[in-house]
């Protein structure tokens, strides 16, 4: 599992939990707020970890018996939450998971910590089931609430924890962990960082992908010639791109840094601001034949279509508004 000191970023966060372990000033409850892969978790189980290490350090030692159990997912003290349904935390998941077993003391250490990932797929029900335990938990008590979008939960839980929000990870920090820790080459490196974002577990994802470098080439031939496409070759691509389902947020985040790329460059003309380096040409192209009207358009439209897909709106559909929208822009 490792340490604090592994983590990249998030010192501000890191710094507060060693601060409320060190002066014993830890909360009952809560709120690590950040989208997907930004470290919710990995914060999560080392601060755990920490608690319940026999060493009782601002580390976990990850040598004595508590800490063994922790990495291995076996302490009885740290319970996760699960559900069955995908989308849905059900009030029966928080009253058999928390409500009914809360109150039994720890097993073996001076807490008992459960970690809630997805914690705003609570329904309305589970969330005022857990708020009465918040209101009134055991002091041995620790909640983790993992959230991607914590204005979901009920203002009263809101105001009940400590709120923790992940920010972005500057962009050097990332690259750099990529090409030391995963021996990852400068371009590549270069090229997944950005399409990150600042979300570190993303950078690591793309790296690690084996489809990445085809979905990114996939992406590149039909943003050179969708402008030369007629209706029904558009229609071919998006059935094409079809088979990529389970990454096409990835698919359409390499679409929107190409566009930033022809804004950027239409704006400053500075080519080190580029990420598509390798297509400079095809990006100078289309910088000057597009007004700024209309790439603000495309990348309001594509933030438009990841929000539709995420609520299963038609796939074909989506796709087909927003290739078209890029067409005519």
């Amino acid at each position: 599992m490792g340490s604090f000191k592994d983590v990249v970023g998030h010192k501000d966060i890191i710094q507060y939990l060693h601060n409320a372990i060190s002066e014993d000033r830890v909360s009952h409850a809560y709120i690590l707020n950040g989208e997907r892969g930004s470290g919710k978790k990995l914060l999560a189980r080392l601060f755990a970890m920490t608690l319940l290490c026999e060493e009782h350090g601002p580390e976990p030692c990850n040598h004595c018996h508590s800490c063994k159990q922790a990495e291995s997912g076996n302490h009885p003290d740290i319970i996760t939450v699960a559900h069955d349904k995908p989308n849905t935390i059900s009030v029966d998941d928080i009253r058999v998971q928390v409500n009914n077993t809360i109150d039994v003391k720890p097993y073996q250490g001076p807490y008992k910590i459960y970690i809630i990932p997805e914690a705003d797929k609570m329904t309305v029900q589970a969330q005022n089931a857990l708020l009465k335990t918040i209101e009134e938990p055991p002091k041995y008590a620790v909640i983790l609430l993992l959230t991607e979008n914590a204005e979901l939960l009920l203002p009263t839980i809101n105001s009940r924890c400590v709120m923790l929000k992940l920010r972005y990870i500057k962009d050097k920090l990332i690259k750099k962990y990529l090409m030391e820790n995963l021996e990852i080459p400068d371009y590549k490196a270069e090229v997944c960082t950005a399409f990150a974002q600042g979300n570190m577990g993303k950078a690591i994802m793309l790296a690690n992908s084996d489809h990445f470098n085809e979905i990114r080439e996939e992406a590149i031939q039909l943003l050179k010639y969708i402008h030369e496409m007629e209706l029904s070759e558009i229609v071919d691509a998006v059935s094409h791109i079809s088979v990529y389902k389970l990454e096409i947020t990835d698919y359409l985040d390499i679409i929107m840094i190409w566009y930033r790329d022809v804004l950027m460059y239409k704006a400053t003309k500075d080519l080190d601001k580029v990420v598509f380096k390798d297509q400079i040409k095809y990006i100078k192209e289309q910088a000057q034949k597009s007004s700024y009207e209309g790439i603000e358009l495309i990348l309001e439209s594509l933030e438009k279509a990841k929000t539709r897909l995420k609520a299963n709106v038609n796939f074909d559909l989506v796709m087909e508004l927003l290739f078209l929208t890029i067409k005519e822009n």
